[in-house]
């Protein structure tokens, strides 16, 4: 396998693209050097990595390094030199971990899913896609990179669909570069939908259409899964930040109390919409309610030539660290009229009758991204 800033993004190169985005052709574990999952948002690095244990596998590290204001700006990189010196940090705490396989910001990829005729092989599927990306992407193939996961295979050799991935190439290999200059060996990059969906989907047959939202600091990350696999992704400028300086600023609280305030109190605070920081906070839940139930509309309804269903949503997930604050899940479910959940993104990792991580459910909904990159390493 090849290393991102090698990729080209046409069939010719197919194998630099698979550092770069995919999962294809792994090489055998014992080879594989041990690494973390590496989470780049605007606001912080998350990171994780994970270890065999008698049942399952364990948390061997984790944390979270600060990056400072205007160092990445949705998902752009601004300051390479300040995104360089947060990963040599994080690099530091990563004991025995000198690789990584780390996520790239969805705000800029171009997610989509496409039929492909059985049998073809893995070229032929590259340039149909390159073929497809005219109508669809307002990238050149040769300034991308892109790949593919297999959703399912048709019934009667009717071929296949598949999730695409596109991204612009100049963007990964900045990352990969800073990951270069920061002594860290990059094995993958892949976008957070992928990342997320590695820890909450089993990919089973019969697992519903799920809409996932990623609720996080500065904004927040929509993805429709369909077996695991990213079909669509989008992103909003709706955080929680602006609920806490909000906080701060109308109820003169410290940022710990406003989101101590958020997270025991919230929407269900005493008094309801009377109450001053319900008032607060109301508009920025609307906003997201509303894109939400935009999203979840949609896809739940669309329906192709025959007038059937194509993309029940059977199920909605909501994480991130904004995702605690408390009364939202609820607030949401009325709001599309279906339920929704907070999930367990440990559930690909141990059972919680054999191991117990050190990260409370509350924290660990901010680690969705990292778990699903530490777990292609283990």
């Amino acid at each position: 396998m090849m290393h991102a800033d090698d990729a080209s993004g046409h069939p010719d190169g197919a194998h630099s693209m698979m550092r770069a985005l995919a999962r294809w052709f792994p090489e055998p574990r014992f080879l594989l050097p041990h690494a973390a999952g590496i989470d780049v948002s605007d606001a912080s690095i998350k990171w994780m990595t994970l270890e065999p244990g008698a049942h399952g596998k364990r948390v061997s590290g984790y944390g979270t390094e600060p990056l400072p204001q205007g160092a990445v700006v949705e998902g752009a990189i601004k300051d390479e030199n300040a995104l360089i010196e947060a990963l040599g940090r994080v690099r530091t705490a990563l004991g025995g971990a000198h690789a990584a396989h780390a996520a790239l910001p969805e705000e800029a990829a171009y997610v989509f899913s496409m039929h492909v005729p059985e049998k073809k092989e893995r070229g032929q599927i590259l340039s149909m896609i390159e073929f497809e990306m005219e109508g669809r992407v307002p990238l050149q193939p040769n300034t991308a990179v892109y790949d593919f996961d297999i959703i399912a295979e048709h019934e009667e050799g009717n071929g296949a669909e598949i999730g695409v991935v596109v991204f612009p190439k100049a963007l990964a290999e900045s990352y990969a570069n800073a990951f270069d200059a920061a002594g860290i060996d990059l094995l993958s990059l892949e976008i957070e939908a992928h990342s997320i969906a590695r820890a909450v989907s089993h990919r089973s047959v019969d697992e519903p259409v799920t809409l996932s939202i990623d609720f996080g600091r500065t904004r927040t990350g929509f993805a429709v899964l369909k077996r695991g696999i990213p079909i669509f992704t989008s992103t909003v400028g709706i955080g929680g930040e602006t609920m806490t300086r909000a906080l701060m600023e109308k109820l003169s609280l410290s940022a710990e109390d406003a989101e101590a305030f958020k997270n025991e109190q919230g929407l269900v605070a005493e008094g309801g919409v009377r109450n001053p920081g319900v008032e607060v906070i109301a508009g920025t839940v609307a906003a997201l309610a509303d894109e939400i139930t935009k999203h979840y509309r949609y896809w739940d309804t669309r329906r192709d030539d025959k007038g059937e269903r194509m993309t029940p949503v059977g199920r909605t997930l909501i994480m991130g660290g904004s995702a605690n604050l408390k009364g939202l899940a609820d607030y949401i479910a009325g709001r599309i009229q279906a339920p929704v959940e907070r999930p367990n993104v440990w559930q690909n990792v141990c059972s919680f009758d054999e191991y117990i991580p050190p990260i409370d459910r509350h924290t660990s909904l901010q680690f969705a991204t990292a778990i699903g990159l530490a777990l292609r390493s283990i």
